[in-house]
C-alpha cells in the first residue's frame, strides 16, 4: 500500500488539501503547488481583488492554474507550449474551474496578449527556459498593468559556478541545459539591470533540496508514466549526491516600474 502521507508538508497547508495522486499524475518536475505556495506571500496573491487577471506562464498540466483560481479567486490565463489547450481544458473542467481558467497555446516569446492586461504574472519551474535572455523581461512586463507584479520560482544554484565544468560530484548527472540554473544574486542583478521592475524579492528556499528529493523519490515510485518515473529517479540520485551543497530553488518577485 502506497503511503502518500509523506507528501503532507507543514509549510504548505493549502497544497496539502489537494489529492496527492492527482499531483503525481500531473507533475512535470518539482512539486509545483509547494513552489507556488512559497511564492504566494511574496507576490501578494492574497491582496489581489476577486477576479483579478493572472497569467500562469508555462503552466504545464495546469495544476498551478487550478490552485490560483481556487485559492485566490482570480481569473487565470493558463499558457503553455508543450501541453495543448484541449488537454488542459479537460483537467480544468474536472477541477471545477473551467469558468475561471482559460487554457491557451503560447510560446513565451510570442504571447498573444495586449499591454496592461494582467494584474500579476506567475511562472513555476519554467521561467529559466526563456527568462535568462537579457531582453526578455521588458517584453513580458509590458503585459502587466502599471504596478503589477511578476513572480517566478526556478531551480537554482546557491552560488554561480565558475568555469565551464560543473562540480565534480554533479558531473554524472549534469546536462548542458542545467547552465540555466542561476543563483538568487544573479537573478536579482539580472532583473534589476533590465530596468523593467523594482525587485522586491530574490531569495533561496531553505532546505528546498529536501523537498525536491522527497518529491522525486515519491514520483519515482508512484508515477504512472515510465518516462516521468525515470526522470524522477535521476533527479533523486542527483539530489542525494548533492545534499544541498549546490542545488535548490530561487524565488524572484518584481513590481512593474
Amino acid at each position: 500500500m502506497s503511503d502518500l502521507t509523506r507528501l503532507t508538508h507543514p509549510r504548505h497547508p493549502r497544497s496539502n488539501a489537494y489529492d496527492a495522486r492527482w499531483t503525481i499524475e500531473n507533475q512535470m518536475g518539482p512539486h509545483a503547488l509547494w513552489l507556488l505556495e512559497w511564492l504566494a506571500p511574496a507576490l501578494g496573491l492574497d491582496t489581489l481583488p476577486p477576479g483579478a487577471r493572472v497569467l500562469d506562464l508555462g503552466c504545464g498540466r495546469a495544476m498551478t492554474s487550478v490552485f490560483l483560481a481556487r485559492e485566490y479567486d482570480v481569473q487565470v490565463t493558463a499558457a503553455d507550449l508543450w501541453i495543448k489547450p484541449d488537454d488542459n481544458a479537460g483537467r480544468l473542467s474536472e477541477a471545477g474551474v473551467a469558468d475561471r481558467v482559460l487554457p491557451v497555446l503560447a510560446e513565451a516569446h510570442d504571447l498573444p496578449f495586449g499591454g496592461d492586461t494582467f494584474d500579476a504574472i506567475v511562472s513555476i519551474d519554467a521561467y529559466q527556459y526563456f527568462g535568462t535572455d537579457d531582453l526578455y523581461l521588458p517584453t513580458l512586463t509590458r503585459l502587466l498593468k502599471p504596478g503589477g507584479r511578476i513572480g517566478v520560482v526556478v531551480p537554482s544554484v546557491r552560488e554561480e559556478i565558475d568555469g565551464t565544468e560543473p562540480p565534480e560530484h554533479l558531473r554524472p548527472f549534469w546536462e548542458p541545459a542545467f547552465w540555466c540554473f542561476h543563483s538568487p544574486a544573479w537573478w536579482r542583478r539580472h532583473w534589476t539591470r533590465s530596468g523593467a521592475v523594482e525587485v522586491e524579492a530574490a531569495d533561496w528556499l531553505d532546505d528546498g533540496w529536501r523537498d525536491w528529493l522527497l518529491w522525486s523519490e515519491v514520483c519515482a515510485e508512484e508515477s504512472p508514466s515510465d518516462f516521468m518515473a525515470g526522470m524522477a529517479r535521476e533527479s533523486a540520485a542527483m539530489l542525494r549526491a548533492d545534499q544541498g551543497a549546490v542545488l535548490g530553488f530561487t524565488r524572484v518577485v518584481g513590481r512593474r516600474i
